[in-house]
């Protein structure tokens, strides 16, 4: 794949995400936060979100902002 591809991908999964599993980090972020709460002896619960390598949300992006950000990235690539 080269990189204009992967940079089209990343742009079009931006405006429409890829896959069913989008939030499976979500499900073992709670698994992993209950296990850690089953040993906590004291302090703050952990919560889900402190297991998850992506935040729970991501900004909205609209159709025409994604398409900006695709047409930065497409520049940034001829430049060189």
């Amino acid at each position: 794949m080269s990189s204009l591809e992967l940079s089209e991908w990343l742009a079009y999964s931006r405006i429409e995400p890829i896959g069913r599993e989008q939030r499976a980090d979500l499900r073992a972020g709670i698994i992993a936060s209950t296990v850690a709460n089953s040993q906590r002896v004291k302090g703050t619960a952990y919560k889900a979100q402190d297991f998850m390598p992506f935040p729970p949300s991501r900004p909205k992006v609209s159709p025409v902002e994604a398409v900006q950000e695709f047409k930065r990235m497409i520049k940034g690539l001829t430049r060189g």
